[in-house]
């Protein structure tokens, strides 16, 4: 009876779990829209005060990447001429989110380095908040341009426009609160982050060109040895 008694303590408890992580999970997602349309407040509640969650902002930056997809693959042809035989959907998704992970690396290594207080989960986690906007304007809009007329284009083109203005806006609202920057601060190293992102760039392609150089060289070498022995 004991054993029987604890084994249901232990389903019960793990159920309560679940239950807490995905109400915890649905606050975090709704959460969103105070952080979208009360960005100063939002942001510093978001890191702060703990009204976020990784769980989300991975949601969020998935949702991202398969907006971008869906964009490419469902708008019409009268707004975007991509030839979709080519389309590579992974190729297209990685494009997107190693340039995106680097820029959050890149962040956190400056601000470290002058007395930035956003660490790197912080920081990855504004920016994915910071997409929101993308996906509530950009993924309708692919339903919609299949409604509208060419002359009718200045329409959707004002609203994409918009939707990557307020991600920008938001990103930059987003770092300032994360690293208690001040705007001027903040703007310089948003271009400091850029710069940072050319150079890890950089430096990971002379990597993997070496590594290519080295790899090669080694095949050269074992085949060369594997001819003359035979």
């Amino acid at each position: 009876m004991s054993v029987a008694k604890s084994t249901s303590n232990q389903a019960a408890l793990k159920a309560s779990g679940r239950s807490a992580w995905w109400s915890r999970y649905v606050a975090s997602l709704r959460f969103s829209l105070h952080v979208i349309t009360h960005p100063f407040d939002g942001f510093w509640d978001l890191i702060h005060e703990k009204q976020g969650t990784l769980a989300a902002a991975h949601t969020f930056l998935i949702l991202f990447l398969l907006t971008r997809v869906i964009k490419l693959l469902c708008t019409s042809f009268q707004f975007i001429l991509v030839p979709i035989q080519y389309i590579n959907v992974f190729e297209q998704m990685g494009s997107l989110l190693l340039p995106f992970l680097i820029l959050c690396l890149a962040n956190w290594a400056m601000t470290t380095l002058f007395d930035g207080k956003g660490r790197f989960k912080d920081i990855y986690m504004a920016m994915c908040y910071a997409l929101v906007p993308y996906v509530l304007i950009q993924l309708p809009m692919v339903l919609v341009s299949n409604a509208l007329t060419f002359e009718e284009g200045s329409f959707y083109s004002v609203l994409l426009s918009i939707s990557v203005i307020w991600c920008v806006f938001l990103v930059f609202v987003g770092l300032m609160e994360v690293h208690d920057y001040g705007p001027g601060k903040t703007i310089i190293f948003l271009l400091v982050t850029v710069l940072g992102a050319c150079v890890i760039i950089f430096l990971m392609l002379v990597f993997f060109s070496l590594l290519s150089d080295a790899a090669g060289y080694f095949v050269s070498m074992y085949r060369e040895v594997f001819f003359r022995l035979n």
